[in-house]
């Protein structure tokens, strides 16, 4: 997510952390080097330049905490800042509602749709989607495929032109689900015609919850578009898309939040799993390089539901390639292995991957599996059986090769010694994390 802005406010909290002093001087550069990260993000100058003001007072007047020293004071001080610009999130809950999605064309809402049932899916709850995009041609076919592949039940009539009449058959039949989300028609321009339709929707389904799709590189004229629909059927929600790839996403974020709207979602990228609770806390931690370890706890739980890991034996050292096999099926629920590793303290323990490294790890990841596929029962309970003729065998059965198998074999036994060293080892950032709550 906004990969440039991240990338310069982690060289500021480099900065920070390699200072030898802390003072007037110091203060005043690292203001600096915000504020030029913030307004290439195109956040509103008047905004950008309060938030400077209170960073520097705060971090030259405010008495620093017991048993905190100057320079962690400092970084608490920007991480709070920064938080307090992208404003507060929407509620969320997890029950019976109907949502319906609003926006303008191209902002990626019948995508947001499909990820939003998908979200909730996730959550354990039933969710189903109506269509009632009557004038994109593509829009039914585009929203019927999204739900098909994730197993998302669909209603929708190809060639009905009266969007409140599909709406009242799709709640009809839907009347059995938790979550019944209704994306609605987009235009160019907020029109007295949308405006209407939103209205008569909403005067009819009544959804507790409104939810606005706003493209990210909108940037400060976001603010515009959300008073706007705000004013016609009241929002109570954002979803910000397309933060993946735009310079604008933090003037997007910065304006949403002065309308006072809270931002539910985001979406960072194309696929349905590209697409998070929005956490202003977290969403700050991993820009500044310091992970959300909350995020990442939350999608391994999702993830290993259906997962047969045995912890408490992985606890006492055990560690089988059924482990591991199934460590592998949690993590392609994770979602991109990029996204997990931003997740994590440090962009990933310090180390910068680039795309290309990123793609041969999840190549790997999956060719793993395959081998495993041909194991027995016995080598994968116990890997140390696994030499010569076992060796060949299992790839033959893979259609790898005998390189490609000890390769599985050695990533095991790195796997199984960092697990031995990292029982009973505190968090690295557990104190990071303590500063900044």
């Amino acid at each position: 997510m906004l990969d440039k802005l991240g990338s310069s406010l982690k060289d500021v909290m480099t900065k920070l952390a390699t200072l030898g002093r802390i003072d007037k001087d110091t203060i005043e550069s690292i203001v600096r080097d915000i504020q030029r990260a913030l307004l290439s993000s195109d956040v509103n100058v008047k905004l950008v330049m309060e938030l400077s003001n209170r960073i520097r007072d705060r971090s030259l007047k405010e008495k620093t905490p017991p048993g905190m020293s100057a320079r962690e004071h400092v970084l608490r001080v920007v991480y709070q800042e920064l938080t307090g610009i992208v404003g507060k999130s929407a509620p969320v809950e997890l029950r019976k509602q109907t949502i319906m999605m609003v926006g303008l064309y191209g902002t990626g809402k019948t995508t947001s749709s499909a990820k939003l049932a998908k979200y909730f899916q996730r959550k354990g709850l039933r969710p189903a989607v109506i269509c009632a995009d009557v004038y994109r041609p593509a829009a039914y076919d585009q929203l019927k495929q999204l739900c098909d592949s994730i197993n998302i039940p669909f209603y929708g009539e190809r060639d009905n032109t009266d969007a409140l009449k599909i709406v009242k058959a799709g709640m009809k039949n839907f009347g059995g689900y938790d979550v019944v989300i209704i994306d609605t028609a987009g235009r160019h321009a907020l029109d007295a015609e949308l405006v209407k339709e939103m209205k008569r929707i909403n005067e009819s389904v009544k959804p507790e919850q409104r939810f606005l799709v706003i493209d990210a590189a909108l940037g400060q004229i976001a603010r515009e578009h959300a008073k706007a629909f705000n004013d016609a059927v009241g929002i109570t929600g954002v979803i910000i898309t397309k933060l993946d790839g735009t310079a604008k996403g933090g003037g997007a974020l910065s304006a949403v939040a002065e309308t006072g709207a809270g931002v539910a979602f985001i979406g960072t990228g194309e696929t349905v799993d590209d697409f998070e609770k929005f956490e202003p806390d977290g969403f700050i931690s991993r820009l500044l390089g310091m992970g959300d370890i909350k995020a990442l706890v939350e999608k391994a739980e999702e993830a290993m539901l259906d997962e047969e890991i045995d912890v408490k034996s992985i606890m006492k050292g055990k560690f089988t390639l059924n482990d591991l096999y199934a460590q592998l099926q949690a993590l392609n629920k994770l979602g991109p292995l990029k996204s997990v590793l931003s997740m994590l303290p440090l962009g990933g323990m310090g180390v910068d991957v680039t795309e290309e490294q990123y793609q041969v790890t999840k190549n790997k990841l999956e060719h793993f599996k395959v081998i495993m596929d041909s194991m027995t029962p016995e080598e994968k309970e116990n890997p140390k059986i696994v030499s010569g003729s076992r060796v060949s065998r299992i790839a033959r059965g893979s259609g790898t090769s005998a390189e490609e198998v000890k390769e599985l074999l050695k990533y095991h036994k790195m796997m199984q010694e960092a697990l031995k060293k990292f029982m009973g080892r505190k968090f690295p950032a557990k104190k990071m994390m303590k500063m900044f709550g």
